[in-house]
């Protein structure tokens, strides 16, 4: 079975996530779990990173954009991130890497 645009998104996040050894963790929010949740929650440098992964222009729902904002707000970190910004996120890591390599 052919994966899905947002899978191949997530797929590349992963690979990027685990290079940089950062720990994440994929919530199922579906069925018992919390709907609106990131994609990833994860940890890096000691801050909480949340990423919402889209693919084709895909649009994050309400409830996602109130989880994000409510992350926000409490500090963490969050990233909503597609096929055409990965890269970016990607550059966001090696940067804050490079700066925080001293402490």
């Amino acid at each position: 079975m052919a994966k899905t645009p947002e899978a191949k998104v997530k797929d590349k996040i992963k690979k990027i996530l685990e290079t940089y050894d950062i720990y994440y963790a994929m919530p199922h929010g579906a069925g018992f779990g919390n709907a609106g949740v990131p994609d990833f929650l994860c940890c890096f440098k000691g801050k909480f990173l949340a990423i919402e992964a889209k693919a084709n222009g895909g649009a994050v729902t309400a409830l996602q954009i109130k989880h994000l904002n409510e992350i926000d707000k409490a500090g963490g970190v969050t990233w909503i991130i597609n096929e055409t910004n990965v890269y970016v996120f990607e550059a966001f890591l090696k940067i804050n890497l490079e700066a925080n390599k001293d402490g």
